[in-house]
């Protein structure tokens, strides 16, 4: 621990970084298996280390929050509960349709996948915006500016499945 009420810089630098290598996984799973058009269990893979890097990394930025007596953002507790709990049931979920075998299941499992991908950046933007010391915003103003951000990313991403399954489907 730093100084009484400053954060461990070094925690905090490895905690982002960890959080970092969540997004990388949980990206790399989502888009590999949009691109391969079926969930498959190399998916799971990136689905579930994901999971375990954000929820590392959380717990580790939630202690030196802890040991400094910062409460931190509400906002952005709420909003990041929400969505490691959307990633352990995407993740659970995923296992299942994969032990199933449904072929159509996992074929649309994408759908869901990008779904819990762009709410999985709200919190991580926020987190971003909030502890990078240029980005004087407050917790209404980053949310605000991370939450248009990830609906811009939301409408491009549903224009590219809407135009591409027809042809990915054949129909085209």
């Amino acid at each position: 621990m730093g100084i009484q009420g400053t954060p461990n810089m070094g925690m905090v630098i490895f905690a982002a970084i960890i959080i970092s290598l969540a997004l990388v996984f949980y990206t790399i799973g989502v888009f590999a298996e949009r691109r391969s058009g079926t969930l498959r269990p190399k998916h799971l893979a990136f689905f579930w280390t994901g999971f375990v890097f954000d929820t590392a990394g959380t717990t580790i930025m939630s202690m030196v929050a802890g040991e400094t007596g910062g409460a931190g953002s509400p906002l952005h507790a709420i909003t990041g509960v929400l969505a490691l709990s959307l990633m352990l049931f995407h993740a659970v979920w995923a296992t299942v349709v994969v032990l199933r075998g449904n072929e159509r299941s996992r074929a649309n499992f994408h759908r869901l996948s990008i779904g819990v991908w762009l709410f999985w950046l709200v919190p991580y933007g926020v987190g971003v915006m909030l502890g990078a010391p240029m980005f004087p915003f407050s917790d209404s103003t980053a949310l605000t500016i991370t939450a248009s951000f990830v609906l811009v990313l939301g409408i491009f991403f549903l224009s590219l499945i809407h135009i591409s399954e027809p042809t990915r489907l054949g129909m085209i």
